[in-house]
C-alpha cells in the first residue's frame, strides 16, 4: 500500500556521492557511480534517494562549501550525468531529492570574491555578514564557530565576516533582496531538472538576531549544537533557545514563500524537508505548518540510549508534536553528521531498533551503508579531512567517521569501491559485511532491511496510528519490553539481555535476531530483538 503525498509514510535513502561507488577509479564516489548501482537501491524496498551534495565545491566541507549550488563539480561529473541519475531513479520508481545549503556559501563562490574587492559598505558585502571590528580590534561578538574557533574573520581592510561553520563558508545575510532571489533560482534550476524535492541544510539558521551582541555562554551553546559533544541533557536544553542565530522567527517567512514556489508544480508532488536543531521540541512544529515545509527531522534518535523509557518517550512525543500540526513524524537512526548507529548503541541492538522504527508511522530515512550494518571505519588521524578535526587541532575527531566508503565486494580493502586509493581508508575488518557477502547471508543485516521494507510496505503503511500495549507507561511485563499494535500486526522489541515470553498467536513475520519459540499461544521473544506478529 502506498500513502499519498508519496513522501507521508516514505523510506528514503541517503547517499553520500563521495563515499558510495567510484566509477573511474579516481578513490571518490561520483553521479556515474551512484547510477551504476541504482538496482541495489530499489531492491532495497526504499521509495527515494537524497544526494548529499554534489555541487562546485573546493571541498573544505565536504561539499557543504557550495562554490555554484547551480552545477556539478567535475570530481562528481557533469550536469549530463545528474540528467541521467534522475532519468534511472524514476525508470526505478525512485524520487530524487538533493541538498540545498541556503546557510553559507563557499568563499569561492563569485558573490564572495566580488564582495572582497567591493569593500566596505557596498552591495556586494550587504549579500553576507560584513562587519568593523570593535574599538579594541576585536570581532564584532564573542560567538564561536560549530566547528571551533571564532565564528569570524577579518579580511585584508579589517573588516570580519561570519560563518558559523568553517571559515571557508561566509554566512548568506537573507535580510538581503539578492540572497532570496538567488535562491529561488537554485530551487527552480533543479526541479526544472526533474528531482522531487530538496533536503535543507541548516534550515533553521538563515536569520541571525544580536549580530553585535555578546552571548554569556558561547562555548556553552556551540557545545549544545554538537551530538559528538557530552552534555547533560537538561543543560543543552537549557542553552539551546538562547541560540541568537538559530530558529529565529524569520526562518518561517522564507519557507512560505518556497512553499508557494513548490506548489507552481502541478506535475509532481514536491517533498522538502528541513534539518532542524530546535528546542523545545515544540518548535519543530513550525516548521511543517501547512503553508511551510513537507517534513522536518526528527534527530532524537541519533543520541539515544538503547533504553525503553527513553526510547518510549521519544516516539511518543514525537508523534504527538506532529500531530499537532497534521503531520507525521520522520525517523533516522544514522546520517552523515553523526555516529552510525551500529558503533552508538552495538550491531544486533541496531537491528532491532531498526525493526522497530520502521514499523512506526511517518517516514523513514536510511544512510548508506545502515542497511549493512557498518560501523563507523577506523580512521587514522593522519587520513582524517573533516574541518572539525582541522579547527579543533584533534580535541573534537569530526564526522568521518560515517562517511568511510561502502564496501560492495571482495576479500580485501577497499572492497570494490574504488579500483584506485579511496579517499578514507576502508578497513579489512569489513569482510563480511559487504554487499556481495550479505546479498546470499539470509540472516545478513542487508537481507533483514530487505525483508522489513517490503513488509512495511505490504502490511503497515496507511495503517494509521499505533496503540501502545508494553511500555513503562502501560505496564510492561518486563521494564525492558516495547509493544505497539499497528493494523494487523503486533511489534514487540525486547531490550534485555533475556528472553521475554509474551502471550501471542499468528504469523511470526520477522525477527531481527535469534529464533522465535513459538508454542500454546505464547512466543518466547529472543534477547535484544524485535519481532513482528500478523493476525
Amino acid at each position: 500500500m502506498k500513502s499519498s503525498p508519496w513522501w507521508k509514510e516514505a523510506t528514503i535513502y541517503q547517499i553520500y556521492p563521495r563515499s558510495f561507488f567510484d566509477s573511474n577509479g579516481d578513490g571518490e564516489g561520483d553521479l556515474k557511480g551512484i547510477t551504476s548501482k541504482l538496482q541495489h537501491v530499489q531492491d532495497l524496498g526504499v521509495d527515494a534517494i537524497w544526494l548529499s551534495p554534489f555541487y562546485k565545491s573546493p571541498n573544505k566541507d565536504g561539499g557543504y562549501d557550495v562554490a555554484d549550488p547551480r552545477d556539478v563539480d567535475p570530481r562528481f561529473g557533469s550536469l549530463d550525468d545528474v540528467k541521467k541519475l534522475i532519468e534511472v531513479a524514476h525508470s526505478l520508481h525512485l524520487k530524487v531529492l538533493v541538498d540545498v545549503v541556503p546557510n553559507h556559501f563557499s568563499d569561492q563562490h563569485i558573490w564572495f570574491q566580488q564582495a572582497l574587492k567591493a569593500g566596505r559598505g557596498s552591495p556586494e558585502r550587504d549579500r553576507f555578514h560584513f562587519y568593523d571590528p570593535n574599538e579594541d580590534g576585536a570581532p564584532p561578538n564573542n560567538w564561536i564557530s560549530l566547528f571551533g574557533g571564532p565564528s569570524w574573520t577579518q579580511v585584508d581592510d579589517g573588516q570580519f565576516y561570519l560563518h558559523l561553520f568553517d571559515s571557508s563558508q561566509p554566512d548568506l545575510n537573507w535580510d538581503n533582496s539578492d540572497v532570496a532571489n538567488d535562491y529561488e533560482q537554485t530551487l527552480r534550476f533543479w526541479l526544472d531538472l526533474g528531482v522531487d524535492g530538496f533536503r535543507i541544510d541548516v534550515a533553521h539558521g538563515l536569520v541571525k538576531e544580536n549580530l553585535l551582541t555578546n552571548h554569556p555562554n558561547p562555548q556553552g551553546i556551540s557545545d549544545a549544537l554538537r551530538l559528538d559533544v557530552s552534555m547533560d541533557p537538561e543543560i543543552r536544553n537549557a542553552l539551546l533557545p538562547t541560540v541568537p542565530y538559530f530558529d529565529r522567527q524569520g526562518v518561517h517567512e522564507i519557507y512560505r514563500q518556497w512553499r508557494k514556489l513548490f506548489d507552481s508544480y502541478k506535475d509532481r508532488e514536491i517533498l522538502a524537508v528541513a534539518e532542524a536543531w530546535v528546542h523545545p521540541p515544540i518548535n519543530a512544529t513550525r516548521y511543517v505548518r501547512g503553508d511551510e515545509l513537507h517534513q522536518v527531522f526528527n534527530f532524537d534518535l541519533l543520541d539515544a540510549r538503547f533504553d525503553s523509557e527513553i526510547l518510549y518517550a521519544i516516539v511518543v512525543r514525537s508523534i504527538e508534536l506532529m500531530e499537532s500540526v497534521g503531520a507525521l513524524p520522520t525517523w533516522a537512526l544514522s546520517n552523515h553528521d553523526s555516529p552510525r548507529v551500529t558503533s552508538r548503541i552495538g550491531e544486533i541492538q541496531a537491528r532491532a531498533l531498526a525493526l522497530f522504527v520502521f514499523a512506526l508511522p511517518g517516514s523513514c530515512y536510511v544512510f548508506a551503508g545502515q542497511e549493512l550494518g557498518l560501523p563507523d571505519g577506523d580512521i587514522p588521524d593522519s587520513s582524517r579531512q573533516d574541518p572539525i578535526y582541522l579547527r579543533t587541532n584533534g580535541k573534537q575527531k569530526g564526522r568521518d567517521g560515517a562517511r568511510v566508503p561502502l564496501p560492495w565486494s571482495g576479500e580485501t580493502a577497499p572492497f570494490g569501491f574504488t579500483t584506485g586509493t579511496p579517499w578514507l581508508p576502508l578497513t579489512d575488518k569489513w569482510q563480511g559485511l559487504t554487499v556481495e557477502k550479505q546479498n546470499i547471508d539470509p540472516k545478513s543485516t542487508l537481507n533483514l532491511y530487505r525483508t522489513a521494507l517490503k513488509l512495511r510496505s505490504d502490511h503497515l503503511v496507511g495503517q494509521g496510528e499505533i496503540n501502545w500495549f508494553e511500555s513503562p507507561q502501560h505496564g510492561a511485563k518486563s521494564s525492558s519490553l516495547l509493544a505497539v499494535r499497528r493494523g494487523n500486526v503486533s511489534i514487540y522489541m525486547n531490550l534485555s539481555n533475556s528472553p521475554i515470553e509474551v502471550e501471542i498467536t499468528g504469523k511470526l513475520l520477522i525477527v531481527s535476531a535469534g529464533v522465535v519459540d513459538a508454542r500454546d499461544g505464547k512466543m518466547i521473544i529472543p534477547a535484544i530483538s524485535t519481532i513482528w506478529v500478523h493476525h
